[in-house]
């Protein structure tokens, strides 16, 4: 589901997370993403979850506990890609987008998941908002249903831009961005679907990601936002 802002403004961005994690997630780069940016963790609504066959499970959008922390499996992280070392915002948020919509039951497990995609988070505990991003992950039971079925999926990214609140915000206070330098990217892509016995499916998705990148340093995810105006 869309959701859509007011206004934005730059200058009191990184002031700090609110009570709730999951409702302040860009408060670093934009005020806007603090005050009204209400972050929603699980990818429902908004095309940013992984879908499982209705032959095989419910579509995989319960999340696990807003407070859980990512394993460190023995095993490494299975088929979850490691971060590439990129600085621009756009592209690294079309690589994360493809890794967020890319899965594979079949040769990792849940943990793994969990690990895989926490590599490609913020290590700055201010801005990070991981419940966001863990929270598109389906829970033990969930799992285990989608590796029944060889559950898979990989994804296309179409294109990935600064949604026009965010540049608006930007050119009202360009210096404001300097205190986090979290940028908020909209990516568009599709994700396809496979399953045991020729079963599969493709349907377009969407995320706005927050991501965070620092001069001199590659980009890292600080966490899925909520979709604003284009």
């Amino acid at each position: 589901m869309q959701k859509r802002f007011p206004s934005f403004s730059l200058s009191s961005y990184g002031a700090g997370w609110s009570a709730n994690r999951r409702i302040a997630i860009v408060a670093s780069a934009v005020a806007v993403l603090l005050a009204i940016a209400g972050i929603v963790a699980l990818l429902t609504g908004g095309g940013n979850g992984h879908r499982a066959p209705d032959t095989a499970a419910p579509a995989p959008t319960g999340s696990p506990s807003s407070s859980e922390s990512a394993p460190m499996p023995s095993s490494g992280s299975g088929s979850v890609p490691k971060p590439p070392q990129i600085a621009e915002p756009v592209a690294y948020a079309k690589a994360a987008a493809q890794m967020l919509w890319s899965y594979d039951t079949r040769d990792t497990n849940r943990d793994q998941q969990l690990a895989g995609m926490r590599a490609w988070m913020t290590t700055e505990t201010t801005y990070a908002d991981w419940a966001s991003v863990s929270g598109q992950v389906p829970d033990p039971v969930l799992w285990s249903r989608m590796a029944d079925q060889d559950q898979h999926a990989t994804a296309s990214v179409t294109e990935g831009h600064y949604p026009s609140a965010f540049k608006a915000a930007l050119a009202d206070d360009p210096s404001a961005i300097t205190e986090a330098y979290i940028y908020v990217v909209t990516v568009n892509g599709k994700q396809t679907l496979s399953w045991k016995e020729g079963g599969g499916g493709a349907e377009e998705r969407a995320v706005t990601l927050a991501v965070q990148c620092r001069p001199n340093h590659d980009c890292t995810l600080a966490a899925i936002a909520p979709i604003v105006t284009q």
